[in-house]
């Protein structure tokens, strides 16, 4: 097992991606866990999860440290941000979502990891979940509906956020546009809200009309 290179708390094993599990023995979404060297990994899918996906193609803009505050709009069931809790060991993963059903799941995917914290809430709100955090390093956006740019210039304006990554579903913004066109409006706009695009980049063949933009302030 090798650190993945140029990105903090990832590594890989014949061209597969891990994180070492914070919670041992336990998995979120069926994943392999493999032993090594007395630690306990998690494989992650990138068939499953946009950011393993980005990382799988090569992606490596990944601001993402083991002190990290990540504010994660979209959460659904856990599966992404359970590898991002491994990943930030002294750090925490605030998790936004909106759908009911997903909340229950990702309650229950949260209980054994501390660094965890579910919150019911609509990501085009943020001031509805500003009792739980007054600042994040990073915010992760994979939330499906339009404005998917302005949603990560607002989180990370209200938080403070230095960094943000936020996976773009054209198909959520626009069903008749092309989808390079709805990603190349998506990145003029974080240019618009003062953003620097740090990396885009498709996420095919793993997810279809996608595209992962990474920004800095």
């Amino acid at each position: 097992m090798q650190p993945l290179e140029g990105v903090d708390g990832v590594f890989t094993e014949m061209r597969r991606l891990y994180t070492a599990s914070r919670v041992p023995g336990t998995r979120i979404y069926g994943e392999r866990l493999v032993e090594s060297k007395g630690t306990e990994y998690r494989e992650w899918n990138p068939a499953r999860s946009k950011l393993a996906a980005y990382l799988a193609n090569g992606g490596r803009e990944v601001p993402i440290r083991s002190d990290s505050r990540v504010l994660y709009l979209g959460a659904s069931s856990g599966t992404t941000p359970s590898h991002v809790s491994d990943i930030v060991t002294d750090g925490m993963v605030y998790c936004i979502e909106f759908a009911p059903r997903m909340f229950r799941e990702l309650v229950n995917n949260c209980g054994p990891r501390t660094n965890m914290m579910p919150l019911l809430a609509d990501a085009t709100k943020p001031t509805d979940y500003r009792f739980a955090l007054e600042h994040a390093d990073i915010v992760y956006e994979d939330v499906a509906q339009k404005g998917q740019a302005d949603i990560l210039a607002d989180n990370m304006d209200a938080f403070g956020a230095e960094y943000g990554m936020v996976a773009v579903k054209a198909r959520s913004e626009d069903v008749a546009e092309s989808p390079k066109v709805v990603f190349k409006k998506a990145e003029e706009r974080l240019r618009e809200r003062g953003l620097k695009i740090l990396d885009s980049r498709s996420l095919e063949p793993f997810e279809d009309s996608h595209q992962m933009i990474v920004v800095r302030r």
